[in-house]
């Protein structure tokens, strides 16, 4: 169980106000949240493959085929400022 303590260390770290009700509370739910995993990790996992997702999804792959949907005229048309087909600035130092 973690208790009030840590989280308000937790919440002092994070830069987070808590009142002593929430300090409380989310000590608590802390505790039950870990209770769980605890339970979870007693289960015996033993020949069970690993999975990326828990869904089978298969791979749609397409070809890569470069394309030009527009000119660079169009593309810098509507920029507040341009110099020739680029994008104008202000300096950054």
């Amino acid at each position: 169980m973690i208790d009030k303590k840590t989280i308000e260390h937790i919440a002092k770290l994070a830069r987070l106000e808590i009142t002593d009700l929430e300090a409380t509370e989310y000590s608590q739910q802390l505790g039950k949240a870990l209770t769980h995993f605890e339970q979870i990790s007693k289960i015996n996992t033993d020949g069970v493959e690993p999975l990326l997702t828990p869904a089978e999804i298969e791979p749609f792959w397409r070809e890569d085929e470069p394309k030009q949907e527009f000119t660079p005229e169009e593309m810098t048309r509507n920029a507040p400022s341009r110099a020739g087909n680029l994008f104008k600035v202000p300096p950054v130092v």
